[in-house]
């Protein structure tokens, strides 16, 4: 039986001003008893989490659909109006290859049109990274990307950005969803009026984001005689295919070979099970044309093209993908190695990563003296830090665990596109050294230590998995483990409290970050993990970091066993 919430929210999409196709829909999953799916389609509203706005497409305040769309875009008006008074409101807005996701950027255009705003809409496809550089190079109040990153094909999404480019953060989004919830009716959406208010925008921006990004690169000379570098590149049928060949051209590596028969954009990503970088299945085509030509890179990016995976050969000369954490370290052990060879390492640089990213990031900017913030999982918390340093402190890179990074600040978010130029930099550094990036993987392990990341996602969808994700972190929360893999758990890091908690003492200490539903366990030997629902997907994840020294590149294949096998006994004794 439904809920009286659900069935007043059904009563009124039947009765409202909705369309007759969505009525006719709505009216169908009654008819058939289906009360799982009207349930999951209005016990909610569609809220904004780490990346925004996300969900399935389909009817109801719980999915994404015109009206879901409509109201987040006349909310974020609302809030623009009231932040901003006394101005006219402009925003750029911009959309990738996902089914639906061309009509979504319009209907936000019209919402934010017929409201008065100037709205500068891009013609085509283009990535994530390309409207948070709009914003910033256009002075425009706010934008939005319609997008749902990495998720599977029946999903779109909906990313709100503030007028520094960064996603929108407290208490910005927050003040957005209220203004959201004050709308009761499709007549208080504004859909049609002000059509001249819409300007399209497309290769004048491309032309100036490109000439940024190059103007970052620091191993030009190492280019210049590593030009032939072998790269295969897949956009996923995303929408890498429209920036990354042609600004790994502009940084002068003349050998990319593409993927051709998924750089077509398509929303049903017919050729890979799932469009996610982080995944096997996803890079196979990629690896496969790889090893035809022996190149020396993979590189495939995200629909939106604000996450890159990589393939490398390992010492054997095997194929093997490198995850989020190993890539971010990477760059940026290559970009302060390099900064240092150019002398332009002064004490007041920054890097930032989240908390739950790998830490030989932090043994890795210490002894470089360079700053190295800690901010919770969101980029648009690597972002605010951007903001609060700006004319303070340089940051030269960023990044977090899910394939996300971020080098320059002229760009507030991950930018995948970036990120492919600098990993094929670092590449062309390596080989330029007589070394692969395999073996600078290696050198950096050997210096710093061999951390071994891995995460486990547990997906619990609609209302009842959202009950049971809570369940958990209540019990993790009241119960902590006391030892794993056989080591002592020595800290609590509550992050929903705000407080660190030495398990040994009893002492405790605040956590100055902003409150979060995270959960992180300190064990005696350095082994951390990190327990977190998604803000943006129905799941909970957890997250695996062990370490120990490694003394040789000789030792590399020992280690790493050692360090796979001791990952699992800890996921084992958590229960999962």
């Amino acid at each position: 039986m439904l809920t009286q919430e659900v069935q007043l929210k059904v009563n009124q999409w039947l009765s409202g001003g909705y369309d007759d196709a969505t009525k006719k829909e709505i009216q169908h999953l009654i008819d058939t008893k289906n009360e799982t799916e009207l349930t999951d389609s209005f016990y909610k509203d569609l809220e904004f989490g780490t990346g925004g706005l996300r969900g399935i497409m389909g009817v109801g305040s719980n999915k994404m659909n015109k009206y879901t769309v409509g109201a987040a875009t006349q909310g974020i008006f609302n809030y623009l109006q009231k932040s901003f008074a006394g101005e006219q409101i402009k925003v750029a807005i911009a959309y990738d290859s996902r089914n639906n996701s061309p009509f979504f950027a319009q209907i936000t255009a019209q919402v934010f049109a017929a409201n008065g705003a100037k709205v500068y809409l891009f013609e085509e496809l283009r990535p994530t990274p390309e409207l948070s550089f709009a914003i910033r190079h256009l002075c425009c109040h706010s934008g939005v990307v319609i997008t749902a990153s990495h998720n599977p094909k029946e999903y779109n999404g909906y990313k709100a950005y503030w007028n520094d480019g960064a996603q929108m953060l407290s208490p910005h989004d927050t003040n957005s969803i209220l203004e959201v919830q004050k709308i009761k009716a499709v007549s208080d959406i504004k859909f049609t009026g002000n059509e001249a208010n819409i300007i399209k925008i497309g290769n004048e921006i491309d032309a100036e984001y490109l000439a940024k990004v190059a103007s970052l690169s620091v191993s030009k000379e190492a280019i210049k005689r590593q030009k032939d570098l072998k790269i295969v590149f897949t956009p996923l049928h995303g929408t890498g295919i429209t920036l990354v060949p042609e600004l790994l051209k502009k940084f002068g590596f003349e050998n990319t070979q593409i993927v051709e028969s998924q750089a077509i954009p398509d929303g049903n990503f017919p050729t890979t099970p799932s469009p996610n970088p982080e995944e096997k299945a996803a890079l196979e085509m990629a690896v496969n044309q790889a090893k035809a030509i022996d190149a020396d890179l993979v590189l495939a990016t995200d629909p939106d093209a604000d996450r890159v995976g990589i393939a490398i050969k390992d010492l054997k000369g095997n194929w093997t993908l490198v995850n989020g954490n190993q890539t971010g370290s990477l760059l940026i052990y290559y970009m302060l190695n390099a900064w240092k060879e150019a002398g332009k390492i002064d004490g007041k640089q920054f890097i930032c990563k989240t908390i739950v990213t790998s830490y030989i990031m932090d043994a890795i900017a210490a002894k470089f003296g360079v700053k190295c913030y800690n901010v919770l999982t969101g980029f648009k918390y690597i972002g605010e830090i951007i903001r609060q340093t700006e004319g303070k402190e340089k940051f030269i890179v960023g990044g977090e665990e899910s394939y996300g990074y971020l080098i320059g600040d002229f760009s507030r978010d991950k930018d995948a596109v970036a990120s492919c130029a600098f990993i094929a930099e670092m590449a062309a550094y390596a080989k330029d050294k007589g070394r692969t990036l395999f073996d600078f993987l290696v050198d950096m392990y050997v210096e710093f230590g061999f951390y071994k990341e891995k995460l486990k996602s547990i997906t619990k969808p609609g209302k009842s998995g959202q009950d049971e994700i809570k369940a958990m972190m209540v019990s993790y929360r009241n119960n902590p483990p006391k030892t794993l893999a056989g080591s002592q758990v020595v800290k609590l890091m509550d992050y929903e409290m705000r407080v660190e908690t030495d398990l040994l003492t009893g002492k405790t200490t605040p956590i100055a970050l902003p409150k979060s539903d995270v959960l992180q366990f300190l064990t005696a030997d350095g082994s951390l993990i990190s327990a977190r629902p998604s803000g943006t997907e129905p799941k909970i994840k957890f997250y695996f970091s062990v370490n120990e020294k490694l003394e040789s590149k000789e030792q590399f294949d020992l280690i790493d066993k050692k360090l796979d096998a001791k990952i699992d006994i800890i996921i084992t004794d958590l229960g999962l």
